[in-house]
């Protein structure tokens, strides 16, 4: 039993370290919380009317929802019903296990501000319709939480000039 409780907080440390790294701001008490005190706080008792309790207590507009396994539908439909307030992204622990924008194969990745992508299109005299895609559902737009419209600046090695960038708007 204690092996299966130490290997619980080993993957609740990952997901939480990779959650940070995403650059979603995570209250002092959140982070050093042990996982008993965790347990006794959240473990089968936040339903909706908690959630958004405490969304609407300390303002938040976007979060992270962390489910073990597959989320169930009527969670879903909770989320969809609350996407016109809240941005909340959701991701299950095993896609937070592993910080993906840190693999050697993942080039980086930079999201345009709104003046930038202007700047871009301006520039090359392009439409945003003329950009080449990345989906919603691409991991690492769904790790930088794009939106529809938003326009990601992917930078790669090159063996002629060292690297080079190319642009993706979020479809």
């Amino acid at each position: 039993m204690a092996d299966r409780e130490g290997d619980e907080t080993a993957k609740l440390w990952k997901v939480n370290r990779t959650i940070h790294e995403l650059g979603f701001r995570v209250a002092d008490e959140e982070i050093h919380m042990d996982l008993q005190r965790f347990k006794e706080l959240y473990a089968n008792s936040m339903g909706t009317v908690e959630l958004l309790g405490i969304l609407e207590e300390k303002s938040i507009q976007r979060g992270v929802i962390v489910f073990p396994g597959n989320m169930t539908p009527s969670a879903r439909k909770v989320i969809v019903a609350m996407a016109a307030q809240y941005r909340l992204e959701e991701f299950s622990e095993a896609d937070l296990l592993v910080n993906i924008t840190h693999h050697t194969l993942v080039p980086r990745h930079e999201v345009l501000s709104p003046e930038e992508k202007k700047a871009l299109l301006e520039k090359y005299r392009l439409k945003e319709t003329q950009l080449p895609r990345i989906q919603m559902a691409d991991p690492v737009a769904r790790y930088y939480g794009l939106q529809r419209g938003q326009v990601v600046k992917i930078i790669r090695p090159s063996e002629t000039s060292g690297r080079y960038a190319s642009y993706r708007i979020c479809f």
